[in-house]
């Protein structure tokens, strides 16, 4: 048995961290939210309970995603057993959920009051509470290799099915201790807890929080669509670290330029994290002039779910910016930094960024061919293609060119709209589809243009497809605008042509209307 109540481990990892910061501060807050606080000794205690209820390697399991402590007790519970994690976001679709759980293999869910969501995906039911104060740990657990499964996440697939990615401890032990560093933690930060727990962006802001003896903080308010409310809650709670999608960072940025006085982000804030997309260089200029610019660190990040959280960061402005007190040139594109010290890069001859190292995935779940393609050999070591085109400038930073593919960033996540043409084109009306992404107000979306079955006008259809979609796929994944037209443009070797069939149905419009 470990110290840490699980399987046993060889070597320093994620795990390992954890336990040596609950053996350090064990009296500090690790987690706060509104209904109660946990300190990192009650945190550690909830999650060895939680193992122990699990038993030793419980496999793949479920865990609702939500924005509430339990969901790191689970996340931290099932890593100590020596299971892998596999967030499931109530709101999906039934039906959505029911074939990522499948993908993953899981046959348990564990939550709090979640037996209906368990029931409905015909999953095997563990409430936290049944991890109560009498629950120990076994003996004899096996060694947790490095390459052990630690979490398993999705993303779209050309197939119309989400990609199980598998990633092993190596890699996010590997991730988290370089943001530890990226990030300068200690424990005097407060870290908000504002990314989608179903994603990988929430493991930036929870694990090297919890392995630098930092307070993570959960609240209501950072969801609450206003950014008032959001402001002051920052402020009411002395939040030091914001890690935010480039999108959402983007709105944010015009709400503060609006402000008469220019102050910019409140004072406790040291640290804002942006990723998920290019960042815009207008918004970069109204943040230069923002009176709280010259002293937060603004941190632009690229990484893949398939390289494991951040893999490049440059401070962009702020005190670690070669020039903390210069105003960003609106014509001048942001770069996306250098690697981080446990990554790997190249740039193949065509520009496309190459990723290796420790942190690279296992692959995709039984998806062999979709893994020979995307995970490759080359001289001897194992590279993951982002499908990235970039190009390194004077300074050896790199700034992104473009994609080698059609994949698009809806929100931070990366689409395929292959994926959505799929959902489309399982109703029975519709004979052909394409979807692509538009801009509008610099926000992108995905719009698609449908021919039916029938080959004649049918005006109901497009409100219908929107219903079927909503019932079957994610939010992100569901076009904001679905056009019904005769026909759509193909290339000379007959494929969809998507970018000519949204320049003749789009209007002339960069984005939707």
């Amino acid at each position: 048995m470990s110290k840490n109540g699980g399987v046993n481990r060889s070597g320093s990892d994620l795990l390992d961290a954890f336990a040596e910061t609950v053996l350090r501060w064990p009296e500090r807050i690790a987690i706060e939210s509104p209904e109660h606080t946990l300190s990192y000794r009650q945190l550690a205690l909830s999650v060895r309970r939680l193992a122990a209820a699990l038993g030793d390697r419980p496999g793949p399991v479920a865990v609702p995603a939500r924005h509430h402590p339990d969901t790191v007790v689970a996340l931290l519970g099932v890593l100590t057993a020596g299971g892998s994690y596999v967030p499931l976001d109530p709101g999906f679709p039934v039906e959505r959920q029911r074939r990522m759980a499948a993908a993953a293999g899981c046959r348990l869910l564990v939550g709090r009051g979640a037996h209906a969501q368990a029931g409905r995906l015909d999953l095997t039911y563990l409430d936290l509470e049944a991890a109560g104060p009498t629950a120990t740990g076994g003996a004899g657990a096996p060694l947790l290799g490095p390459d052990d499964p630690a979490y398993l996440l999705f993303t779209s697939g050309s197939t119309g099915q989400p990609k199980p990615v598998l990633t092993p401890h190596r890699a996010i032990s590997a991730s988290v201790g370089s943001l530890r560093q990226l990030f300068a933690l200690t424990p005097a930060d407060r870290v908000l807890q504002f990314a989608s727990v179903n994603w990988d962006t929430c493991f930036e802001e929870i694990l090297p929080t919890l392995t630098s003896g930092a307070r993570l903080v959960f609240d209501p308010e950072a969801h609450s669509a206003s950014f008032p409310r959001l402001l002051r809650m920052v402020e009411r709670r002395g939040i030091t670290v914001l890690d935010l999608p480039t999108a959402f960072w983007h709105e944010l940025v015009l709400h503060l330029a609006e402000d008469e006085t220019d102050a910019g982000l409140p004072d406790c804030v040291r640290l804002v994290v942006i990723g998920g997309e290019a960042a815009s260089p207008a918004r970069l200029a109204d943040w230069s002039r923002l009176g709280s610019s010259p002293r937060v660190r603004l941190l632009n990040t690229y990484g893949c779910t398939e390289t494991t959280l951040i893999t490049h960061a440059v401070d962009l402005l702020g005190p670690n910016s070669p020039f903390p007190h210069e105003h960003w040139d609106p014509d001048r594109r942001a770069p996306i930094g250098r690697p981080l010290p446990h990554v790997r890069e190249l740039l193949t001859r065509h520009g496309e960024l190459l990723i290796g190292g420790p942190a690279v995935a296992s692959g995709y779940r039984g998806l062999p061919a979709a893994t020979a393609e995307r995970f490759v050999l080359r001289d001897g070591r194992r590279w993951f293609r982002t499908g990235d085109r970039m190009a390194r400038g004077p300074d050896g930073l790199l700034s992104p060119l473009g994609r080698l593919d059609h994949e698009v960033k809806i929100r931070g996540i990366r689409v395929d709209p292959a994926e959505v043409e799929a959902g489309l084109g399982a109703h029975p009306a519709v004979g052909a589809a394409a979807v692509t992404a538009a801009t509008s107000a610099g926000r992108a979306a995905l719009v698609a243009y449908v021919v039916p079955r029938s080959g004649g006008p049918d005006p109901a259809l497009a409100a219908e497809l929107m219903h079927f979609l909503l019932d079957r796929l994610p939010g992100h994944l569901v076009p904001s605008r679905i056009t019904v037209v005769p026909d759509l443009v193909r290339t000379a070797g007959g494929k969809i042509d998507r970018a000519a069939s949204h320049r003749r149905y789009g209007g002339g419009a960069t984005g939707p209307r």
